[in-house]
């Protein structure tokens, strides 16, 4: 049993959506970090900005290598993963917010617990809508 999952096409998806999430969170982080350390940019500015970066890095990796995508995406498949970001985005910035400016967590852990959140929405959201074949807008 445990073996067929391992073996299974939803075990090999998870594990290349983990891949390109880490890569992505790498990015998001670390720039998130460079930004505001750095560049003294206010972290939710920031965060906006490395967000979209690698927002941009794992459409990219995702729709070649993560979801089955069996057609040519479309202006409508870009429009509904935009969407789709657009409402991970603003669940990274709530957390952000909330953990940063009420809870007076370090902006960088907030981070970590947003990724979490974002990362399972997004698997989900992107399960459902980006790997159909048929275009749901």
């Amino acid at each position: 049993m445990i073996s067929n999952f391992i073996h299974s096409k939803l075990f090999k998806q998870l594990f290349r959506f983990g891949v390109v999430g880490g890569l992505a969170f790498l990015i998001d982080a670390g720039l998130l970090y460079i930004l505001t350390e750095f560049c003294h940019i206010h972290y939710l500015i920031s965060s906006v900005i490395s967000f979209t970066v690698s927002l941009a890095f794992n459409y990219i990796l995702s729709i070649i290598w993560v979801f089955d995508v069996k057609k040519k995406q479309t202006y409508k498949d870009v429009i509904l993963f935009v969407v789709l970001s657009v409402i991970g985005l603003g669940i990274n910035q709530l957390v952000m917010f909330l953990g940063v400016d009420l809870l007076h967590i370090y902006y960088m852990l907030c981070k970590v617990i947003s990724t979490i959140i974002v990362m399972i929405y997004n698997f989900i959201t992107r399960k459902i809508f980006i790997e159909k074949e048929t275009n749901i807008i």
